[in-house]
């Protein structure tokens, strides 16, 4: 069973950045891919960032690229989530998510969760 734990969410003005970190265990970290959800209130779970395990290859939502960087530590069993100039829409609960093989941007292919973190981005 995979555990996820996420942390580094909080309150930040439009403009400001914030780094999510995921403390993944229970799994071997290098052969899985991980990606970060977000689920706004009153809204579905939307995919954020993913990274995999092979080069590794990361993949972006179109309202995060540019802005957003995903990134892995397999030293730290620990993946990362860079958000800069973040803005009101980005106010969500992120979700770490784990699955073993190539990523997805499917909510219901990952069967592993974080509890998450919320992000508010005042105006």
């Amino acid at each position: 069973q995979v555990q996820l734990v996420e942390s580094g969410g909080g309150l930040v003005q439009a403009g400001g950045s914030l780094r999510l970190s995921c403390a993944v265990s229970g799994r071997a970290f290098s052969t899985s891919a991980l990606a970060w959800f977000r689920q706004a209130s009153g809204q579905e779970r939307n995919f954020v960032a993913a990274i995999d395990y092979r080069g590794p290859g990361t993949y972006y939502s179109d309202s995060v690229k540019g802005r957003f960087t995903i990134s892995r530590d397999d030293a730290k069993n620990t993946v990362y989530l860079q958000m800069n100039s973040l803005k009101p829409e980005d106010t969500a609960i992120y979700y770490c998510a784990h699955k073993t093989g190539p990523y997805s941007r499917v909510v219901k292919t990952y069967p592993s969760w974080g509890q998450g973190t919320q992000v508010t981005v005042s105006s």
